[in-house]
């Protein structure tokens, strides 16, 4: 453990994040890095992506420990130790355990609680939609689909002038969109929920964007 601690804290501070991912995998922390934080070019530092990634690993695993399915109906992102939780529950109970294992982790700066609550037909309603999606439907019955939706907005974010799409997370619960980032300079942020919340099929967009330091 010490070796590791050395050897990161020698490391330049926008080393590429993959050869980081890599050696830590290498010391027994495969999960710890599974989305091991994307490249160099994100408006956060390697060590940053580092600990977002160790969050959101320790969360889901406390998750996976309360109830498995809670690893399919609630999405976990983690923006410099803010983090932001979307999904669809039946029951408030069970909310509330999530919201405590998040708040468990004494890392976490502050956390966006967007889990909707929602009857059992509407909740299995989302899993066929999700099931749905993954064999490539766009559509369920008459609504859009979340993913179709989310997979829409990455392809305008990404498409935009002056928008470091990489900076940004964003889920669609039912067609109401969360998103987490860091814009660059506020025209920036302004241009993301500008460009969401005309993308089809959004009835309401929940931004927690922040304006980067300079």
């Amino acid at each position: 453990m010490y070796a590791r601690a050395k050897f990161v804290a020698a490391l330049p501070r926008h080393i590429p994040v993959l050869v980081l991912a890599l050696f830590l995998g290498a010391c027994g922390t495969q999960g710890v890095v599974v989305q091991a934080v994307q490249a160099p070019f994100e408006n956060r530092l390697a060590e940053q992506q580092v600990v977002d990634a160790k969050i959101k690993t320790a969360l889901l695993e406390r998750l996976a420990k309360i109830d498995k399915m809670l690893l399919i109906d609630v999405t976990v992102d983690v923006w410099k130790r803010e983090v932001l939780l979307t999904g669809a529950l039946e029951s408030p109970s069970l909310r509330a355990k999530v919201l405590a294992a998040a708040h468990a982790d004494a890392r976490t700066k502050k956390i966006y609680d967007e889990i909707q609550i929602v009857s059992a037909a509407r909740h299995q309603d989302r899993r066929d939609m999700m099931d749905k999606a993954k064999a490539g439907a766009a559509r369920v019955g008459d609504a859009l689909n979340d993913v179709w939706i989310e997979t829409k907005i990455k392809g305008q974010l990404v498409a935009a002038k002056d928008v470091g799409s990489i900076n940004y997370r964003w889920r669609s619960v039912f067609g109401v969109v969360s998103i987490i980032g860091e814009a660059r300079t506020p025209q920036e942020r302004r241009t993301v929920e500008s460009i969401i919340r005309h993308v089809e099929g959004v009835r309401k967009l929940n931004a927690f964007i922040s304006i980067a330091s300079h």
